[in-house]
């Protein structure tokens, strides 16, 4: 269900959990309408240990400020090698030229800052920047176990004990580009032969996991950019949304063309949930099926968790029951 599991162990650059993306989130601050909390989860069932992230990849959030489905902004979050019990994160602010060009560029924005690997959150304030990464109580909500049987719900959220390694940014809006409409997807780099390449990538919930039919979709959608989503994809998720919801060719096509590219889009002047960004408590789940199914499938009736936080870094406290469960 939504990207926790659906690209991981497909190809040699998804074999580790630690850079695997699950969900992306974004939206208003609340209280505060100049400003924008962005959320990029990894590491599903991820245990509460300290090999939770990977030191040698980048964690990249990109932004399309232009609707060129190509980033012209990126937050690149890398991590130092855990010593003596401890962690850092040091985030830049990549532009223009540096955005396509060698990963390690941009502008530190936050340096040095602490990984949380207790239940007590360790946030890094920066100039008009928050941060925060380390394990929290996973907030996305969903019956997994129903839809693996053919949509019979079962009535339990398969992630209400489970825990990601949460990577949470708080930025002014102007760090976004000085038009409001913009579309945020995530993205990890990790090591291969000597560089840096594209290992995963995620915008809108459940994409990957509902459209794509077969692992070579899957891995070809996962190690590109969304620029060719259209091309390369659109023919294919129509035909899923003819096959599963009954859509006529026309119909579907279209459905498919507001899918694609795989982008988050996001207003930053609107406090509204997805489709506009994506809220913590936003029930994506429901509504993606609704759509795919032509609103023949009844909701799975779950909500979202209880154990959310008001303010930053808004995820609960982890579960310790998954200390020790490391999915590798």
């Amino acid at each position: 269900m939504s990207h926790h599991l659906s690209g991981l162990g497909l190809h040699l650059l998804s074999m580790d959990a630690r850079s695997h993306l699950t969900d992306l989130y974004a939206f208003q601050k609340p209280g505060d309408r100049n400003k924008t909390a962005l959320i990029m989860n990894v590491n599903p069932l991820s245990p509460i240990t300290e090999d939770a992230v990977d030191h040698q990849s980048v964690y990249e959030i990109r932004i399309d400020t232009n609707g060129d489905a190509r980033a012209e902004i990126a937050f690149r979050v890398r991590f130092s090698p855990v010593a003596n019990g401890a962690q850092t994160a040091t985030v830049r602010w990549a532009m223009g030229a540096d955005v396509s060009g060698d990963a390690h560029r941009g502008q530190i924005i936050v340096q040095d800052a602490p990984v949380s690997f207790g239940p007590s959150p360790q946030v890094t304030i920066s100039g008009d920047y928050r941060f925060f990464a380390g394990m929290r109580s996973d907030p996305f909500f969903a019956d997994a176990e129903g839809a693996k049987q053919g949509f019979k719900w079962t009535g339990r959220d398969t992630f209400i004990d489970k825990n990601v390694f949460g990577v949470v940014l708080e930025v002014p809006n102007r760090a976004l580009g000085p038009n409001p409409q913009v579309g945020v997807w995530a993205r990890v780099l990790v090591p291969h032969q000597g560089g840096l390449v594209q290992g995963d990538r995620l915008g809108r919930p459940a994409i990957d996991f509902a459209f794509n039919q077969n692992q070579e979709d899957k891995r070809t959608f996962n190690l590109m950019g969304p620029e060719r989503d259209q091309d390369l994809f659109a023919e294919k998720f129509a035909h899923v949304l003819e096959h599963v919801g009954g859509y006529s060719n026309e119909q579907a096509m279209g459905i498919a063309g507001h899918l694609l590219p795989d982008i988050l889009g996001y207003d930053y002047s609107s406090p509204d949930g997805y489709p506009n960004g994506r809220r913590l408590t936003d029930d994506v789940i429901n509504m993606g099926l609704a759509v795919m199914t032509n609103g023949a499938l009844l909701p799975d009736g779950l909500g979202p968790h209880a154990d959310l936080i008001a303010d930053f870094p808004y995820m609960g406290v982890p579960h310790k029951a998954l200390a020790g469960a490391a999915v590798r």
